[in-house]
C-alpha cells in the first residue's frame, strides 16, 4: 500500500475510533463496506473488518469499565452466543463465495440491515420518551422461560431468550463481517431494555472476544489485509479513548440520533456502489466513497463538538454555583 493510502486509512481509523468508543461498535460496519467500495473481495473485506474490530475493542473496553458501563454477566452470555453464530455466518459466506454470489449478497444484506436498523433508531430517537423502557423490552422481560439472569438496572430476563438474541446477531456478524455492534447495541437497548451507555460498554466488552474469534477464522484462510488493518489501528488508538469518554457526557437521545445517521450513511454508500457497478456509472462509485468517509467525518465531528459543548456547559454551571 502506498504512503497516501496509509495516510488515508490512518485518518479513517482515527474517525472510526471515535465512533467505536461512542457507539460500542468495532468500526467494521464502516470498514467492511469501505473495502467493498474500494474493490476488495467480500471475504477480505469481512476478514479485515473483524480484525480491526478485535484491535480496537480492548482500549475502549478499559475506558468503559472505568465509567462502570459494562454488564459482565450479560456480556459473557453474548460472547457465547455470538461466537457460535459467527462460525455459522462464515460458513454462509464461504458457500456463497464458491457459487460466485458472495459480493452481491453481502452488499445487499448490508444495505438492508443498515437501512432498516438506522430508520428504526432514528424514529425512536425522535419520538421515544427515553425515561421509559421500550415496549418490546417490556414484553421480552415479561417472557417467562427460566432460568432468568439479573441485569444492571435491577431487572431480569430469560437466559434462553438472551442466548437466542446473541446467536442470531452472531450469525449476521459472521456473514457481514462486523463485530455485531450495529445490531447488538439496539438489540440490548430495545430488546432487553438496557440503558444506552451500558449497552455500548457491554457491547465493547463482548466485541473483544467475538471479534477476535471471527478475525482468527478469516486469517486462517489468508483473508485479512494486514497493511489496511495496521493503518486503521494506528489511527483508532486515540479516537477510541475520546469516543468512550464522550458516552459519559452526551445525552442518550443524541447517542441514538448519531447512531442512526451513521447506519443510514453506510446503507446509502453501499447501495450507490452496487448500482454504479451494475450499470457502469462511475460517478456513483465516487459518491459511495465520499458517503462512507464523509459520514464518518461528520458524525465523529458532531460527537466531539457535542461533548466539548456539554463539558463547557457543566463547567459554567459549576462556576456559577461557586
Amino acid at each position: 500500500m502506498d504512503p497516501f493510502g496509509i495516510t488515508v486509512f490512518v485518518g479513517f481509523g482515527l474517525l472510526i475510533g471515535v465512533l467505536f468508543g461512542f457507539f460500542g461498535m468495532g468500526g467494521s460496519f464502516l470498514v467492511t463496506p469501505a473495502l467493498l467500495v474500494m474493490g476488495y473481495s467480500s471475504q477480505t473485506a469481512v476478514g479485515s473488518g473483524l480484525a480491526f474490530v478485535f484491535g480496537t475493542s480492548f482500549i475502549a473496553a478499559l475506558k468503559h469499565r472505568d465509567h462502570g458501563q459494562v454488564d459482565y454477566k450479560l456480556g459473557g452470555i453474548m460472547i457465547l452466543g455470538m461466537t457460535a453464530g459467527i462460525e455459522v455466518g462464515k460458513t454462509f459466506v464461504d458457500a456463497l463465495s464458491e457459487l460466485g454470489f458472495a459480493d452481491t449478497v453481502v452488499s445487499a444484506a448490508y444495505v438492508l440491515m443498515l437501512g432498516t436498523v438506522g430508520i428504526f433508531v432514528l424514529r425512536d430517537a425522535r419520538t421515544e420518551d427515553i425515561d421509559e423502557r421500550h415496549p418490546v423490552a417490556r414484553r421480552v422481560r415479561n417472557f417467562d422461560a427460566p432460568p432468568r439472569i439479573s441485569l444492571t438496572d435491577g431487572g431480569d430476563v430469560s437466559l434462553w431468550l438472551t442466548m437466542a438474541i446473541a446467536l442470531f446477531v452472531g450469525v449476521l456478524s459472521g456473514f457481514l463481517g462486523v463485530g455485531g455492534g450495529f445490531l447488538l447495541m439496539p438489540a440490548m437497548m430495545y430488546g432487553l431494555g438496557v440503558p444506552a451507555a451500558v449497552a455500548v460498554g457491554t457491547d465493547v466488552f463482548q466485541i473483544t472476544v467475538s471479534g477476535g474469534f471471527g478475525a482468527f477464522r478469516y486469517a486462517q484462510a489468508g483473508n485479512v489485509a494486514l497493511p489496511v488493518v495496521a493503518s486503521l489501528l494506528a489511527g483508532s488508538t486515540l479516537g477510541a479513548r475520546v469516543g468512550s469518554a464522550a458516552t459519559n457526557v452526551v445525552e442518550e437521545g443524541d447517542i441514538k440520533g448519531y447512531f442512526a445517521a451513521m447506519l443510514l450513511g453506510g446503507s446509502v454508500a453501499v447501495a450507490a456502489k452496487e448500482v454504479g457497478s451494475a450499470y457502469g456509472i462511475e460517478a456513483l462509485n465516487t459518491v459511495s466513497i465520499v458517503l462512507v468517509f464523509g459520514s464518518a467525518l461528520l458524525v465523529a465531528g458532531a460527537v466531539v463538538y457535542t461533548t466539548v459543548s456539554e463539558l463547557r456547559r457543566e463547567r459554567a454551571i459549576a462556576a456559577a454555583g461557586d
